[in-house]
């Protein structure tokens, strides 16, 4: 019994080898380049937190739809940025 009793699964797996090489190259071409190159496309992971953050959002909403006068606002915003006179 020699290689040439093995049929087509011969074949087959030669073939099979071939497509998991070429896609194990390409996988490590994009990690290679995504590691070289800063990793996702220059942004940081995670971003260092803005003072006072979502709620300022929230701060400035409700002062927008009037819920707080500014004589509020202003001490509230102080508070959050952390600049209490």
């Amino acid at each position: 019994m020699g290689w040439h009793d093995m049929g087509s699964w011969g074949m087959g797996w030669g073939w099979l080898f071939l497509v998991l090489l070429v896609l194990g190259v390409a996988v490590l071409a994009v990690v290679l380049v995504r590691l070289l190159s800063g990793g996702e496309r220059g942004e940081q992971r995670n971003p260092p937190p803005m003072r006072g953050g979502r709620a300022l959002e929230v701060l400035d909403e409700r002062y927008a739809r009037g819920e707080i006068d500014s004589t509020e606002y202003d001490e509230r915003r102080r508070r959050l940025e952390g600049s209490e006179d």
